[in-house]
């Protein structure tokens, strides 16, 4: 691992500024930055912003120059790269487009659902996790699936982590209450809705439930990801739980992993087999030696 830079040749402010990346950790570029004293304000999704002054300085420190071009090119082969769909106007503009589309006439609780998932404290369980879950859905509905159940199912994923506050279990609680109690002028069943949020606590639908098997298949699609879209989303995860200490938050990645892995199967519907389990397998199997 290592962290590059690249030459101030970016006009802002004043001044002009470089980047500062990491070839394979968030985590490291952090710490790299919290030791050099660059602020965190200045971390902007994948990169940091500094200043020319400071150039100099993080080289004596041990980042490595590179010009423009190879950074980019660095930045995409770690994995790490938030490309321009994924910066968060354009996520917003995507699932405010996509609510509209799903509960038509429903502006306000559309905007109260986005302000949860935006919270300051949420690394992982932001919008685009929720747009990675409802796109996974787009993959994994068939012909088969009738309008109700691509309705009750698009709508659970709105509110499965719409409540967050790090504590497994009673989010799924708080956010599958809050779904009965602000569906319940929209729906004539928002039942339907509260128990599918449920389940996400165990990733575990019964057999033939499914509308069951489509939710949970898309909220453990992100565990198929190439390793480089993994070790982002673990680094994500890991920012989460940033107050935890190293080895209390391995004790407890490490049962979250060994319950996975004894899913069986990980994935209950067809197409989320063939998309993403042999590549979920592979992921956690290295996560799992890590930990240990």
């Amino acid at each position: 691992m290592a962290v590059y830079i690249d030459p101030p040749l970016w006009p802002a402010h004043g001044t002009v500024f470089s980047h500062l990346i990491s070839d394979a950790s968030l985590e490291e570029l952090h710490a790299f930055a919290a030791e050099a004293g660059i602020p965190e304000r200045a971390f902007d999704l994948d990169h940091y912003d500094v200043p020319a002054r400071r150039y100099r300085q993080l080289v004596t420190l041990g980042a490595r120059e590179v010009d423009g071009g190879a950074l980019v090119r660095i930045l995409i082969a770690s994995g790490l790269r938030v490309p321009a769909r994924r910066r968060p106007a354009k996520i917003q503009q995507a699932l405010q487009a996509r609510w509209e589309q799903t509960l038509p006439g429903a502006q306000r609780l559309g905007s109260e659902l986005l302000s949860r998932w935006s919270e300051p404290h949420r690394r992982y369980h932001t919008p685009e996790h929720l747009l990675d879950v409802l796109e996974a859905l787009d993959l994994l509905f068939t012909e088969n699936d009738d309008a109700d159940t691509r309705l009750q199912v698009r709508l659970a994923a709105w509110f499965h982590d719409a409540v967050y506050a790090g504590e497994a279990g009673r989010d799924e609680e708080a956010s599958a209450a809050l779904a009965q109690a602000r569906l319940a002028r929209h729906l004539e069943q928002p039942a339907e809705v509260q128990r599918l949020v449920l389940l996400t606590a165990t990733h575990a639908p019964g057999q033939g439930d499914r509308p069951g098997e489509l939710l949970c298949d898309a909220d453990l699609s992100v565990l198929g990801r190439p390793p480089s879209g993994y070790r982002r989303y673990l680094s994500a995860v890991r920012q989460e739980y940033a107050h935890v200490p190293d080895e209390d938050f391995a004790r407890g990645r490490a049962a979250v992993v060994d319950r996975l892995r004894c899913l069986d199967p990980l994935y209950r519907t067809g197409e989320g087999q063939r998309l993403w389990a042999d590549q979920a397998q592979q992921n956690l199997r290295a996560e799992a030696l890590t930990l240990r």
